[in-house]
């Protein structure tokens, strides 16, 4: 069972940005997808971005352009820099493990998550 801790949210001006960090507590290198996704209350949680073990990777519309995923695998580290951030990406960041392949889908196939970090943009 793998442990995933996000961490770098925080509180921004919109313009700004954020680099947030999901550190697993093993390897990453065997994972399938190391997945972004984001969540509001009252809303279903929606995928932000997504990498495979290979460096494929995937955006949801909202991020695309905007934000970018990367991992490190000698870091056991998926991060995600959000660059000209808007007040709508308020909403808390969860990171995902999904094992066996990619998967750029609904959040349900994940396997493991982290317990999120809150991202608040202010007008």
């Amino acid at each position: 069972q793998v442990h995933l801790v996000e961490s770098g949210g925080g509180l921004v001006q919109s313009g700004g940005s954020l680099r947030l960090s999901c550190v697993a507590s093993e390897s990453i290198y065997s994972i399938g997808t190391m997945g972004w996704y984001r969540q509001v209350p009252g809303k279903q949680r929606e995928l932000v971005a997504g990498i495979t073990s290979s460096g494929r990777t995937n955006y949801g519309d909202s991020a695309a352009g905007r934000f970018t995923i990367s991992r490190d695998n000698a870091k056991n580290t998926v991060y995600l820099q959000m660059n000209s951030l808007k007040p709508e990406d308020t909403a808390v960041y969860y990171c995902g493990a999904k094992y066996g392949g990619l998967w750029f889908g609904a959040p349900d196939k994940y396997d493991y998550w982290g317990q999120g970090t809150q991202v608040t943009v202010s007008s």
